[in-house]
């Protein structure tokens, strides 16, 4: 099973809040592949809102973002693509 992995900077102001967490879930179901996040210590699966704000990961901060399954290279690769953009909520 392919399994890829790849740390990224939160930027955007608000760090990883509800409304972003709300567009990383919906982005991580659209693939074939198991993805998680960990910040620290806590690790949490990207289909889970409560679980991404439990990471408490803020601007400034590294987060790691690991892909594992059939379509892992797309769906690292677009996680950190949303993430890179700041979730899309600052020009």
């Amino acid at each position: 099973m392919t399994r890829v992995y790849k740390e990224v900077l939160i930027q955007n102001r608000l760090g990883l809040h509800a409304r972003a967490a709300i567009k990383l879930v919906e982005l991580a179901q659209s693939f074939q592949a198991t993805i998680t996040l960990s910040h620290h210590d806590k690790i949490a699966t990207a289909d889970s809102v409560m679980g991404l704000l439990m990471l408490e990961s803020s601007q400034g901060q590294h987060i790691t973002i690991e892909a594992q399954g059939k379509e892992a290279y797309q769906a690292l690769e677009s996680v950190c693509a949303l993430i890179e953009a700041k979730f899309d909520e600052e020009s």
